[in-house]
């Protein structure tokens, strides 16, 4: 019995040491291996590599990488309107609409525009930095064609023409240029996709009143824009007395002509 306890135990270690080929190697080392045995665990739990094989080493990189491209981008502008452009419906007229982005990070954010349609579409600005909290109204125009054989465009639908938003961190005082999302592609974000959606221009609605609104604006601030930075006035000399530089210049040589032809005088 005892022979063949031994017998069936054996059997089973040998069971176990095959899913466990680390151990079946130790066990089976001979004395004269032992000190060379030692000095590769040494080496391996110095080098958490050593053993592991080649194709299992990247794999914490590749699941890192699905991981963040699974994870929802993370917004840095906040658009108004989120999700389309609205357009009043003017066959063969170029119309405009306007998005509104604020930068709702804490850093300095440069925007672009990309389009589907280029030939009919542009921006205004097609792209620029904003400052952390700041905000501006971006202007679309579009050229509207006419439907084939008079037929009527049904309004309110969505177009097949699109507007990407991209936006990228960068550091303050930086000047926008396109080649800036060139450079940076991987940290790019796309912020939106929008639609373009007509709106009846004879028919009043929250949309056609809010995008007449935001265009108005956009004008202004344009204009804002072209005016000359305000004058600061002259500057004050004295108690009282306003003059401008040239004309302080001025004075201060009729004073010195004045003490100059008195001198004269009294010789």
């Amino acid at each position: 019995m005892a022979i063949v306890d031994r017998h069936s135990r054996s059997n089973s270690d040998k069971k176990l040491f095959g899913f466990c080929p680390f151990w079946q190697t130790s066990t089976t080392a001979t004395p004269s291996s032992s000190a060379s045995s030692t000095q590769n665990l040494t080496t391996s739990s110095s080098n958490p590599h050593v053993g592991v094989p080649n194709s299992s080493r990247p794999a914490t990189k590749t699941v890192s990488y699905v991981a963040r491209s699974l994870l929802p981008p993370r917004r840095r502008l906040r658009l108004d309107p989120s999700n389309n452009l609205y357009f009043p419906y003017e066959p063969g007229k170029q119309t405009r609409s306007a998005v509104r982005l604020k930068n709702t990070s804490k850093s300095h954010v440069a925007f672009k525009f990309q389009t589907t349609a280029p030939k009919s579409c542009y921006m205004r600005p097609p792209g620029g930095v904003l400052a952390p909290g700041d905000s501006i109204i971006a202007t679309v125009f579009k050229f509207v064609e006419a439907p084939e054989n008079n037929e009527r465009q049904p309004l309110d639908q969505k177009s097949k023409d699109k507007f990407k938003i991209m936006s990228l961190k960068v550091k303050g005082g930086i000047d926008y240029v396109p080649e800036l999302f060139d450079e940076q592609k991987d940290q790019v974000t796309v912020e939106r996709i929008l639609r373009v959606v007509f709106l009846n221009a004879e028919r009043p609605s929250p949309a056609l009143e809010k995008l007449k609104r935001q265009l108005a604006e956009a004008e202004a601030a344009l204009e804002a824009r072209k005016r000359p930075p305000p004058d600061t006035g002259p500057r004050v000399v004295g108690e009282g007395l306003v003059i401008d530089e040239w004309v302080r210049t001025l004075y201060l040589y009729q004073q010195m002509f004045t003490v100059l032809n008195s001198l004269f005088s009294k010789t």
